[in-house]
């Protein structure tokens, strides 16, 4: 029975009763690294999967069928938030008094859709408070691979001109990570409760897939948060 290896973070572990963790590569198709998750988390709870498409919709579990959404919230003990990435940056909150949490999806348009700001807004609408969420930013490519074009400079705007840095072509690279750490600080978190793993997809070939390295073969890494039931 294939299973999936997890990276945590440091600052969800202490969290009492949360599960979460961002998946490494898992050999075979995306329903194989699905099953592997199952196989790994799925006594602690029902693992809920999105179809993402890139946007800033958010949507609530239960559900038969995936929803076209990039982010979702739940304050159900035993309802696992999955969200699949291959170089896209996989996000995860928590709230930790009043035991809520959340995953999002965040490419280069989902955020300039501002995703993050979004499942942050949920969460306050639900009660919590901003300055009690922990995030969690995870592995995707990083500035030093992630190549763009015109377009997605003119997507930001002038205002995003600060998350691009130079390379080694004419092509300027984007830090997906931390526009959306700004996105978050932005949406009333407080610095010190944002952790990053720091690890490009791109570059670790030993630990994820990536859609720039890999093409379209590329598989999918799933990294899940939710309450054990």
């Amino acid at each position: 029975m294939e299973v999936m290896q997890f990276l945590a973070s440091s600052r969800l572990v202490g969290v009492p009763g949360l599960l979460h963790g961002f998946g490494q590569r898992v050999a075979g198709s995306r329903e194989a690294a699905r099953e592997a998750a199952r196989n790994t988390l799925g006594d602690s709870g029902r693992v809920f999967f999105l179809k993402q498409v890139h946007g800033r919709g958010v949507g609530r579990p239960p559900w038969v069928e995936p929803p076209e959404a990039d982010a979702s919230v739940t304050g159900e003990a035993g309802y696992l938030l999955a969200i699949e990435t291959a170089d896209c940056l996989p996000l995860l909150i928590v709230d930790p008094e009043k035991r809520r949490v959340a995953a999002a999806h965040a490419g280069w348009r989902g955020t300039v859709a501002r995703v993050a700001r979004e499942v942050v807004r949920t969460l306050v609408d639900d009660g919590s408070d901003p300055r009690h969420l922990l995030a969690v930013l995870g592995p995707a490519i990083g500035p030093c691979c992630y190549e763009v074009g015109t377009d997605v400079e003119e997507a930001f705007g002038p205002s995003g001109s600060k998350f691009f840095v130079p390379g080694p072509t004419d092509r300027k690279h984007l830090d997906v990570v931390a526009a959306n750490r700004v996105q978050l600080e932005e949406a009333g978190l407080t610095s010190g409760n944002i952790d990053s793993l720091n690890l490009c997809t791109r570059c670790r070939q030993d630990l994820f897939f990536s859609y720039r390295r890999d093409g379209a073969s590329a598989g999918r890494m799933i990294s899940l948060i939710g309450f054990s039931r």
